[in-house]
């Protein structure tokens, strides 16, 4: 597994934030439920995933050795008015790549994952907006497309962190994810030679051990990239018409129901 360029990220970022400041002032109704967030409306999930960027920049931008607390970010929740949030996103996005493109990929940031780089969150930031901008577009009623290498690296990082988790949070529900001898085949059927978008994930009795390949599993998910990633995310059902769940279904429910990050 290969992380994208530094760069690449730090431009991802700059376009999702773009895309949803479409979705903001596209007309759509800023007070509908995000259906795949059902306790936030499309205005809470803007703020949300503009204070997450803000608290981020400022951790980038001073080099935080440690957490600084959310309460503590300047313009975190955004603006009063719900008309100035367009204003407020481009600004947060400019922040926020300025700070990322400034520090490089290796300058030391504390994070929560064990990788104390900023690199880290300019992945992680380029990942937050992408699904939370597939949660934005779900909620407007819009489509959503998203370019593939960032889409498989969204699912490689998601890999990363449910094992994270299983390895350093004792009481975190991907822990039930174990149990050898069964596995989770996902398969985007756009893939290219290029792009090898297709994973295996296997349980162990510890830790779940994954690679990108095609092997035979107790439960395949076969979509288009994008599908696929949603699905993994939760942001979109199984029983959607452009997936296929062979095998095994039950496996794949219960891997959701424990994976349930963001």
């Amino acid at each position: 597994m290969t992380l994208l360029a530094h760069d690449r990220y730090c431009d991802e970022i700059a376009h999702q934030v773009g895309l949803l400041r479409a979705v903001v002032t596209s007309g759509a109704d800023l007070s509908v439920t995000v259906p795949t967030c059902p306790d936030w409306s499309l205005e809470r999930l803007v703020r949300h995933t503009g204070g997450a960027l803000r608290w981020v920049e400022l951790m980038v931008r001073t080099r935080a050795e440690k957490e600084v607390p959310e309460d503590q970010v300047p313009s975190g929740d955004g603006p009063e008015d719900a008309g100035e949030l367009d204003a407020w996103l481009a600004e947060t996005g400019d922040l926020l790549v300025a700070a990322l493109r400034e520090a490089g990929p290796d300058t030391a940031v504390w994070s929560w994952a064990g990788i104390p780089t900023s690199g880290f969150w300019a992945r992680r930031m380029a990942h937050e907006l992408t699904i939370h901008r597939a949660d934005a577009a779900l909620a407007a009623g819009q489509p959503y497309e998203v370019a593939p290498d960032i889409a498989a690296d969204a699912i490689d990082e998601w890999l990363q962190i449910v094992e994270f988790a299983q390895r350093t949070i004792p009481d975190d529900e991907s822990r039930e994810l174990r149990g050898a001898g069964r596995s989770i085949h996902l398969h985007a059927t756009d893939g290219t030679a290029e792009l090898d978008a297709e994973w295996v994930i296997e349980f162990t009795d510890d830790l779940i051990v994954w690679r990108r390949g095609h092997e035979k599993a107790t439960v395949a998910l076969r979509g288009p990239l994008t599908a696929v990633l949603l699905a993994f995310y939760r942001r979109l059902p199984l029983d959607s018409p452009e997936l296929e769940v062979l095998g095994e279904r039950e496996l794949l429910e219960f891997w959701l129901e424990r994976a349930s990050f963001g």
